[in-house]
C-alpha cells in the first residue's frame, strides 16, 4: 500500500512531462506536413547535376 504513495505522483510527473513534450512538438511544427517527406523520396530529378564533365 505504501507503494502507491510513490506510484501515483511518479504517473502524474510522467503524465505531465509527456504532455508537455508533446506540446512542444505541435508548436515546433513536427506535424505540418506529414505526406511531403513521402513523395520527395519518390520523386526522380530529370536534369542531371552539372558537373566539371558538362563544362
Amino acid at each position: 500500500m505504501e507503494i502507491l504513495y510513490l506510484l501515483i505522483p511518479l504517473s502524474v510527473v510522467l503524465v505531465f512531462v509527456i504532455g508537455a513534450a508533446f506540446w512542444w512538438s505541435l508548436k515546433s511544427g513536427q506535424y505540418d506536413d506529414l505526406e511531403g517527406p513521402g513523395h520527395r523520396v519518390l520523386m526522380d530529378d530529370d536534369k542531371p547535376e552539372r558537373g566539371k564533365a558538362d563544362e
